[in-house]
């Protein structure tokens, strides 16, 4: 949700230049970006429940003509102006054992509140609108579908700006790529295995970091760790673009994505991209991708072991994916959330 704040503010600021920002952040927090027409405010720096209703205060000074929250929450309090917010992804309520236990107050009782009270609840997918209505009972002439983005700096990189990054994080040559956090949502295990058994295996490279309720993950990991398996971590967000088209595909076999913005960044890329079937992510890859049932391991490698043989069909994935990425763009998901903004402060 990081990216989508900082994205959407940087769009919205751009395609609405008479309209004034003002962005509440807790003390120590930098803002994510700077704009003379964008007013940092300090959010109390005090317990849960109590900034809560000390904060909506401090909001009602300031006379907002709408509230928006692009991360789904908005203050328990009144903020004196019309409530709009942006639903991501609602996994942990349809699947609290992906995740760790005793989850705080904000997603048992800010969330909920958010949702059930806003004007409008902007949508990152047609999956997450079916959640939100699911979940807390919100109905469709409250939910705004509005797909994000992708950032300009996500497009095929030639050799002179891929070799350094390449050289810095001793990368390999023609390999399959992950991104992701290692918890039990994006469904690493499934591609392990399914790469374990491949005929022919490329490298495998996984960039990111462990999450929450990985152990098992990190076992079998270290077992394949001499097999071509090779793990760097976190990667720093200004080598995504570089490790994107050094990659020969990605694989994103998740079991539930709010969005899905990775497979559509490696498109930006240039990079085929082979995903998971499931939740939202059909209706971000289209047919730009090949989908694959999350759980079934054996169709994973049967589809990794053709597409590694086949180069027509990494031409034809690296087509579409580049087409299909272009569809989506930052300024248009601010176009369509400014007018969300605009109709809730008319009332």
């Amino acid at each position: 949700m990081g990216t989508y704040t900082r994205e959407i503010l940087t769009a919205m600021l751009t395609t609405r230049p008479g309209h004034r920002l003002t962005l509440w952040l807790p003390a120590g927090v930098q803002a994510p970006l700077k704009s003379p027409r964008l007013a940092i405010r300090e959010i109390p720096a005090i317990r849960l429940l109590g900034r809560h209703w000390s904060w909506p205060r401090r909001v009602r000074r300031q006379r907002p003509d709408v509230y928006f929250g692009p991360a789904g929450q908005a203050p328990l309090g009144d903020v004196g102006a019309p409530v709009v917010v942006t639903a991501h992804d609602l996994a942990i309520y349809q699947h609290p054992e992906w995740f760790p236990g005793g989850q705080p107050l904000s997603t048992r009782l800010v969330v909920p509140r958010s949702m059930t009270r806003a004007r409008t609840v902007i949508c990152v997918s047609r999956h997450t609108a079916a959640d939100v209505q699911a979940i807390f009972g919100v109905r469709e002439p409250r939910l705004e579908v509005i797909p994000e983005g992708v950032n300009a700096r996500f497009r095929p990189l030639d050799g002179e700006r891929t070799e350094p990054v390449k050289a810095r994080l001793g990368l390999p040559t023609r390999f399959l790529l992950f991104v992701g956090t290692i918890e039990p949502r994006k469904n690493l295990d499934t591609l392990l295995e399914a790469w374990a058994e491949m005929r022919h295996r490329p490298p495998l490279v996984v960039a990111g970091g462990f999450g929450w309720r990985f152990e098992a993950t990190q076992q079998r990991m270290e077992r394949l760790a001499g097999a071509g398996l090779h793990h760097l971590g976190e990667v720093e967000p200004a080598d995504l673009p570089a490790l994107y088209s050094l990659a020969a595909a990605l694989a994103h076999p998740a079991w539930y994505e709010g969005f899905g913005l990775t497979p559509l960044e490696a498109m930006a890329c240039g990079t085929p991209v082979l995903c998971s079937n499931a939740s939202s992510l059909p209706e971000v890859v289209g047919d730009a991708a090949l989908t694959l049932d999350p759980g079934d391991a054996g169709g994973w490698r049967q589809a990794l072991e053709r597409f590694f043989e086949e180069p027509a069909l990494a031409t034809e994935l690296r087509r579409k994916g580049l087409l299909r990425a272009a569809g989506f763009s930052w300024e248009s998901a601010a176009e369509r959330t400014w007018r969300v903004i605009e109709r809730a402060g008319r009332g």
